[in-house]
């Protein structure tokens, strides 16, 4: 591994700590965690309709446009729900990136923005 790919895996990692310890910080049911970790993963279903639209569905649940305002929309209007559905999925995306997992490419599952899976 080159020490690049090292340096965003490590980066990653601490994403997905620093998720983890705000996610204990702020209270929330681990079994709500344990129930919606995987979730953006059932992007993967777009798939059924092509690599062009599996791409696009996989790599809307795996970028942090969304989870990011959401837990800071959840911090201004002291929405717990909010907080720990954005971190639990800050976690998952952190994890998967640190595992090598990048946004899809339209021309496979396999090919991503960080090379390909399985090479």
């Amino acid at each position: 591994m080159r020490p690049v790919d090292l340096a965003v895996r490590l980066e990653w990692i601490a994403v997905a700590v620093v998720a983890l310890v705000l996610y204990a910080l702020a209270g929330a049911s681990w079994w709500l965690f344990a129930l919606l970790i995987l979730a953006p993963d059932l992007s993967m279903l777009g798939y059924l309709a092509g690599p062009r639209v599996g791409a696009v569905a996989y790599n809307a649940l795996h970028i942090l446009i969304v989870p990011l305002p959401l837990a800071l929309a959840g911090y201004v209007f002291a929405n717990p729900i909010a907080i720990a559905v954005a971190l639990t999925w800050i976690t998952h995306i952190a994890v998967d990136r640190a595992l090598g997992y990048g946004l899809k490419l339209s021309s496979g599952f396999r090919d991503t923005h960080l090379g390909r899976i399985g090479r």
